[in-house]
C-alpha cells in the first residue's frame, strides 16, 4: 500500500505512525501541507492509495478527498470536533478519551469514521498525553483503518446520537486563554495544575507573576510549601514555585510575551526577581538516584528532553557521584517522555553569543558522554522510556548496553539542524554498534527509527514492554537479572580490556577533536544554517518545502 502522509510538520506522532507503516511494508512518503497546489502536485506524484494526515491545521481540498480516501487522525472521541480536543478533555476532566481516524470532507472533523480508540486519561501535561495515551490509540486505530482499507469490503459510516454505537464527543471552539483563566484565590492546586496542562507545549498559559504577564509551561505539585495565592514564594534549581489556595505548583519554564521571546527555565526568564526567592534544595528535581540490590539508577527528567550546558554538568558531577556507590549496574533512564535531544536551542539562542554557548553547550556533552564510556567498573544501561533524537541518541549508545521502550522513537541524526555535523562521540559509538557502512546509511538517511529496526540493526539491545504501567517493573526486573548474571564480573573484565585496546587504536580525544573541529564550523564559520535553522525551529517558522528525505516522491533516488 502506498500512503502520502500530509502533516502540518513531522511531529512526534507523525514520526510514530511514519516507522509503524514502513515496518509492517507500506510505501510511505510525507508532503508539508504548504498549499493546496503543492498538495495536489503530491498526489499527482506519488499516486498515493490512502493520503494519512495525523497532524493538519487545514482543511484537503475538495478535488483531493473525492479522488483519493483521506483519513484524518483526531486526538478526540467519536463525535469530538474542534482544534482543541485535548485542552477541552483536560481541562473537562474526562475520564474516559480517545482517537479517531475518519474520512475527510468539506467540513472539518465531521467525516463517517473508519476507526478509533478510548483510553483512560491521566492527571498530566496535553504533550505527555500526546506522545503517549494519544500516539499509542492512533498507532492502532490508523493500523486497522488502512487494514480495512487493503480488504476493500468495508465502508465506513456517518453515526449520530442513537445510532449502533453512541457518539460520546461534541463540537468545540478552539479554546483561548480566557477558557483557562487561574483564579488564584479560589481556585485549589489541582485545579491550577489543569488549567496549565491544558496549554502545555502550546500555547502555554497566560498569566502575570508581579504584574508582567508570562505564559507558564512545565508545571508540577511543589509538596509541604504554602504562602499568598499567586505569590512567588521559592525557587529550587532552574524552576519557580507560585502559592496556591490549598498549597503550591513548581513551574520550571516561563515565556515572555515580547515578540520573538522563548520558552527557557523560569529561574533564568525571572531573573532577579527569582534570585531574590529562598532556595529550596531538591524541590524541584530533575536528577533522582536511587538502588535496588545491586543496581543504581540515575534518572534525568528535563523539559522536552533539552539539555543545557547547566544540566550536562550536574548530570555528569550526579553520574560520577553515582559511580561512588558500590553497584554493579548502573541504570540511566530519561524521563518518561523523552530521553533526550541533545542541545537545549532555547538557551543556545537566547544567549549573548549563541555560537559561544553552542560550544560549551557540546563541550559539556562531550564530557558527560566520556564519563560513561570510560566507566569500566561496572555494566551501565541506557535504558529509554521516552523519545531520543540527535545527541540524545548517541548519549544512549555511550553505555554498555541499549533497552527502549516498544514504540519508542530515534532520529539518530543531527543534519536536519542546518546540515549539523554533531559530537558526543558519534564517530566512535555508531560504527562501534552497527558497522561503518550502516553507520553511514543511517547519518545520510536522517529518518526516524523504531525500536524494531534498531534492534535489528543493533542500535538497541532489548526492547521493553510497550506497557508504561509495567514498564518500570520490567527495567527494574531487567537489571536485577543483569547484575545477578554469572560470569558479570568476567564481563566487567572483557569491557575494561576492550576500552584499552579501544583506545590504543585511536584516543577518546583524538575522536572529539575531529567531531568539535567540524562543529566550530557549523558554529563559527561562514555558512549561518545551523543558525538559522535553530531559530525556524523553535519559533515555529513555516517550512518552505518538504525534505526530499522524507518526500520521497520528490527525489529522484526514490
Amino acid at each position: 500500500m502506498r500512503v502520502l502522509f500530509l502533516v502540518h510538520s513531522f511531529n512526534s506522532l507523525a514520526q510514530r505512525l511514519f516507522v509503524e507503516l514502513r515496518e509492517h511494508g507500506m510505501e510511505v512518503s510525507v508532503e508539508f501541507d504548504i498549499n493546496d497546489a503543492v498538495t495536489r502536485e503530491a498526489v499527482a506524484l506519488f499516486k498515493p492509495d490512502v493520503v494519512l494526515a495525523p497532524f493538519l491545521k487545514r482543511a484537503i481540498p475538495e478535488d483531493v478527498f473525492t479522488a483519493v480516501p483521506c483519513l484524518i487522525v483526531h486526538p478526540g472521541v467519536r463525535g469530538d470536533r474542534g482544534p482543541s480536543a485535548l485542552d477541552w478533555a483536560i481541562l473537562r476532566r474526562e475520564k474516559i478519551w480517545g482517537v479517531t481516524v475518519l474520512q475527510a470532507e468539506a467540513e472539518l472533523d465531521a467525516g463517517p469514521v473508519w476507526a478509533w480508540r478510548e483510553f483512560a486519561m491521566r492527571p498530566a501535561a496535553k504533550s505527555s498525553l500526546y506522545r503517549n495515551e494519544v500516539t499509542e490509540a492512533a498507532v492502532e486505530a490508523v493500523m486497522e483503518a488502512l487494514a480495512m482499507i487493503a480488504i476493500g469490503d468495508f465502508s465506513p459510516e456517518r453515526r449520530s446520537r442513537g445510532s449502533d454505537w453512541e457518539v460520546t464527543g461534541v463540537a468545540n471552539p478552539p479554546c483561548r486563554q480566557g477558557d483557562r483563566t487561574i483564579d488564584w484565590q479560589r481556585d485549589s492546586t489541582l485545579r491550577v495544575l489543569r488549567k496549565i496542562r491544558s496549554a502545555d507545549g502550546s500555547p502555554g498559559l497566560l498569566d502575570e507573576i508581579e504584574g508582567t504577564p508570562f505564559y507558564h509551561y512545565d508545571v508540577h505539585p511543589a509538596e509541604g510549601l504554602t504562602g499568598e495565592a499567586g505569590a512567588l514564594i521559592a525557587r529550587s534549581g532552574t524552576a519557580v514555585a507560585r502559592a496556591t489556595r490549598t498549597g503550591a505548583i513548581w513551574i520550571g519554564h516561563l515565556r515572555a510575551t515580547d515578540d520573538g521571546a522563548l520558552k527557557l527555565p523560569a529561574v533564568r526568564v525571572l531573573g532577579r526577581r527569582a534570585a531574590a526567592l529562598p532556595d529550596v534544595p531538591d524541590g524541584y528535581r530533575e536528577i533522582t538516584y536511587t538502588e535496588a540490590g545491586d543496581v543504581g539508577f540515575l534518572e534525568f527528567v528535563f523539559y522536552n528532553g533539552a539539555m543545557s550546558t547547566d544540566q550536562c554538568l550536574r548530570l555528569r558531577d550526579a553520574y560520577v557521584e553515582a559511580l561512588s556507590q558500590p553497584t554493579k549496574v548502573l541504570v540511566l533512564t530519561g524521563g518518561p517522555d523523552t530521553w533526550s535531544n541533545g542541545l537545549h536551542l532555547g538557551v543556545i539562542e537566547a544567549a549573548d553569543s549563541p555560537a559561544d554557548e553552542s560550544l560549551a553547550n557540546i563541550e559539556a556533552m562531550d564530557d558527560l558522554c566520556r564519563a560513561i564510556i570510560t566507566t569500566t567498573d561496572r555494566l551501565v544501561v541506557s535504558a529509554l522510556r521516552g523519545n531520543a533524537g540527535a545527541g540524545g541518541v548517541f548519549l544512549a549508545l555511550a553505555a554498555d548496553q541499549v533497552w527502549a521502550r516498544d514504540g519508542v522513537v530515534l532520529n539518530p541524526h543531527y543534519k536536519d539542524m542546518g546540515n549539523l555535523y554533531g559530537s558526543e562521540y558519534w564517530t566512535y559509538l555508531l560504527p562501534k554498534r552497527v558497522g561503518p557502512q550502516n553507520a553511514e546509511r543511517i547519518a545520510a538517511a536522517r529518518l526516524p527509527m523504531g525500536v524494531a529496526e534498531a534492534v535489528r540493526l543493533g542500535l538497541v539491545d532489548k526492547a521493553l514492554t510497550s506497557d508504561p504501567v509495567a514498564l518500570e517493573d520490567d527495567i527494574l526486573q531487567e537489571a536485577l537479572a543483569l547484575a545477578a548474571t554469572p560470569g558479570l564480573a568476567r564481563r566487567i573484565w572483557d569491557k575494561r580490556m576492550a576500552r584499552a585496546r579501544d583506545e590504543a587504536d585511536k584516543p577518546l580525544a583524538a575522536y572529539r577533536a575531529e567531531e568539535i573541529e567540524k562543529m566550530k564550523r557549523n558554529f563559527y564559520g561562514f555558512d549561518p544554517s545551523y543558525h538559522v535553522a535553530r531559530n525556524n525551529f523553535l519559533r515555529k517558522v513555516p517550512k518552505s518545502r518538504t525534505p526530499l528525505t522524507l518526500a520521497r516522491h520528490r527525489s529522484t533516488k526514490a
